[in-house]
């Protein structure tokens, strides 16, 4: 309200502040828009570093968790055994894919007469009567114009060298033993034999020692019948050490037992 004063100015009354807050739900004289609030937009959250009590980060917690060794384990040894099967199916395409000859050099022990006297192993030399063997049991050289039967004969009483060289001579592989040579050992043998064509198994006075192999032209000699180099001799020399080819005769021969030999008796060839 306006107070007028005779012949002055009019004057508007002077607000004097009771230090009353304003009345509750009225907006104070501030400039502001009503709500709003001092900070307003930032975050309200504690600052790091300033010592506020706010929720610390959680920790991890670690599980120590055991390896599966048993899995890997197993997983391990398939692989080793398929690594060793693809390995020695190499190996053995490889030794298969090689020249006989040189499969019979890695046997190890072999003697190799062919390379050592090659007068020895000529061959189609026929002589009647006992002949004398420098080598013991024979491997080659001249011979009685019979062979000995050797579709996988196992004769038990020793034979003629003159009908067993023959029988080399046309790619049988000879196998002899000592008479001492025990019965579990023989019967090794025997199985190695029986029914095997261009084979024969006979005892030997003499020998060196327990077995011996012959082939046209080559030996081996080992203490026992488990030894796996014998399967290999015969695996490698059978048929291929003949220097009359594969057809020629096993068959047809002498059958008799005894080291007289026996001329004229059998076929000849």
């Amino acid at each position: 309200m306006s107070i007028s004063t005779p012949g002055g100015p009019e004057r508007r009354p002077t607000v004097v502040s009771t230090g009353k807050k304003p009345a509750a739900g009225r907006p104070a004289a501030t400039g502001k828009p009503a709500g709003a609030k001092a900070g307003a937009g930032k975050a309200t959250g504690p600052r790091p570093g300033a010592g506020g009590k706010g929720r610390k980060p959680v920790t991890p917690v670690k599980v120590n968790q055991s390896r599966p060794w048993g899995p890997i384990a197993l997983f391990v040894a398939v692989g080793l055994l398929a690594v060793s099967i693809v390995g020695y199916g190499a190996w053995a395409t490889f030794k298969g894919s090689q020249p006989w000859e040189e499969r019979a050099a890695d046997i190890d022990g072999v003697v190799n007469y062919r390379e050592l006297d090659s007068e020895l192993v000529k061959g189609a030399n026929h002589q009647a009567g006992p002949i004398k063997y420098e080598i013991q049991p024979p491997v080659a050289g001249p011979h009685n114009g019979s062979w000995q039967n050797c579709m996988g004969d196992v004769y038990d009483a020793p034979i003629a060298n003159e009908h067993a060289v023959h029988s080399l001579e046309h790619g049988a592989v000879w196998i002899t033993y000592r008479p001492d040579l025990p019965a579990d050992q023989v019967g090794k043998l025997r199985e190695r034999v029986q029914g095997v064509e261009k084979t024969m198994l006979s005892p030997y006075e003499g020998q060196d020692k327990p077995i011996s192999l012959q082939a046209w032209g080559y030996q081996l000699k080992v203490d026992n019948a488990d030894d796996d180099r014998i399967d290999e001799f015969i695996k490698t020399l059978r048929i291929n050490a003949s220097i009359e080819g594969p057809t020629a005769l096993c068959n047809q021969g002498i059958t008799a037992t005894g080291t007289t030999p026996r001329d004229g008796a059998g076929m000849q060839g």
